[in-house]
């Protein structure tokens, strides 16, 4: 009900050489990212990598900076610490080393805190331990489900459009996962089970934006009959284009505030979520659209239902 823009004529196909640039940079960039975090050499957490995790809740406010120092003095220089504002919890995570047993890693990692900082005593809330074997098979059966996901997508729109449709909407979907995984690395943003947890959720945004967009070239097809493919698209971006930044920028402000006010638990699921929405939306109007347009032609031929 609610229209920001009106009657817009935006070119948009005449930027798809721009846009597929763009693209290419992006998915190689996540490629990249893609084949370290298959390797392990990604800054993954310890739900794919393997490793102890440990919660403390101080009596009192402390500092980040002498916990660090002694955690590094005391050989644990790798260990990622997370603080949850205004609750005096600290949340130290290491990665596994070998077959040692959580206690081996836990219980010295405590009584040196304890012994060094006497004048703020702290509670230990919970120890938690995942091997490397198990953060292995969580990562094989994330990819799993992400090759299910694009295979149910072009099966889905393939009968509700065509098999170009649905393989021109996989790809698009991909290219949203490969650009987020590719920025979390160039960032050095952990990624763990939260992560994939978001890149699928991305995928359904973006996949859903898609379906709106096909859904009105369809129908614009059998209204004009005349003139090229390529008009008929743009004409169709643009009619939906009042809609698409309303969802888009209501996700948004809602990805947002769980990104401000979520906690430093959610505050990478939620911020991927949220460069999720702005490139699954982007994706929408220069990727899946152009790659139609290439592989259909200029010819206006009926979308077979």
């Amino acid at each position: 009900m609610i229209e920001l823009v009106k009657n817009t004529k935006i070119d948009f196909m005449g930027l798809k050489k721009y846009a597929f640039a763009f693209s290419s940079i992006l998915v190689l960039t996540g490629f990249v990212g893609t084949v370290q975090i298959y390797r392990g050499k990604a800054n993954l957490g310890i739900d794919l990598a393997g490793g102890t995790s440990i919660q403390m809740k101080f009596e009192k406010p402390f500092s980040m900076d002498e916990i660090r120092s002694l955690l590094a003095k005391a050989g644990h220089g790798e260990a990622t610490l997370q603080e949850v504002p205004g609750e005096n919890i600290l949340l130290v995570k290491l990665r596994a080393l070998g077959n040692q047993d959580e206690k081996m890693v836990a219980d010295p990692m405590v009584n040196l805190l304890r012994t060094s900082l006497p004048g703020n005593p702290f509670i230990v809330e919970s120890v938690s331990e995942i091997g490397p074997a198990i953060g292995h098979k969580l990562r094989r059966d994330a990819e799993l489900a992400m090759l299910i996901s694009a295979l149910a997508i072009i099966i889905y729109l393939a009968w509700r459009f065509e098999f170009k449709f649905g393989v021109a909407a996989a790809i698009a979907t991909f290219h949203d996962i490969f650009a987020i995984v590719g920025i979390f690395w160039i960032l050095g943003i952990e990624k763990d089970l939260l992560f994939i947890t978001a890149l699928l959720t991305i995928g359904g945004y973006s996949l859903t934006d898609t379906v709106v967009v096909f859904d009105r070239i369809r129908e614009n097809i059998r209204l004009r009959k005349k003139g090229t493919f390529s008009e008929t698209i743009n004409l169709s971006v643009n009619e939906v284009l009042s809609r698409t930044i309303v969802t888009s920028l209501t996700v948004f402000i809602a990805t947002l505030s769980l990104l401000i006010f979520g906690g430093i638990v959610l505050h990478n699921f939620a911020l991927a979520l949220a460069m999720g929405i702005v490139v699954g939306t982007y994706s929408s109007v220069f990727v899946a659209s152009p790659i139609i347009a290439l592989w259909r032609g200029e010819k206006m031929t009926e979308v077979k239902r």
